[in-house]
């Protein structure tokens, strides 16, 4: 059995992280699942929360996921989100006054399809606000 496992992390709008690591914690739908080197394969859907990548002799990073899906091959782990933002990136008074400019939207919505749009933004944004 390998030492290292070979993550690579992948959002629509970019590639997050790829490397070998020691062990990933994912948020799974049945719960959260930490990945080893040597793991059997596993296919999951994710839930909103954090994905925890730990290197020996390197801080833990800490990246925020918003569904997607995360597969375990032989190969290794990866993680395709729908979207991402790396906890570090992430500033809270920035982020309450895009939750106000959500809900504003949300309210002023003149069609069902806008409210919706706009709710899931809001809904979003209430996620990463909760995290950090």
């Amino acid at each position: 059995m390998a030492d290292k496992l070979q993550f690579d992390l992948v959002s629509p709008e970019r590639l997050l992280f790829s490397g070998q690591v020691d062990m990933v914690a994912i948020p799974g739908a049945e719960g959260d699942m930490g990945i080893m080197a040597g793991h059997a394969p596993v296919m999951s859907t994710l839930r909103p929360g954090i994905v925890n990548i730990d290197e020996a002799g390197k801080p833990q990073q800490r990246i925020f996921v918003r569904g997607g899906f995360a597969e375990v091959t032989p190969k290794g782990l990866t993680v395709l989100a729908e979207f991402t933002v790396p906890l570090a990136e992430l500033d809270a008074a920035a982020l309450d006054r895009e939750i106000a400019h959500a809900q504003e939207d949300v309210t002023d919505a003149k069609s069902d399809a806008k409210r919706q749009a706009a709710q899931e933004k809001l809904d979003h944004l209430k996620q990463l606000r909760q995290v950090i």
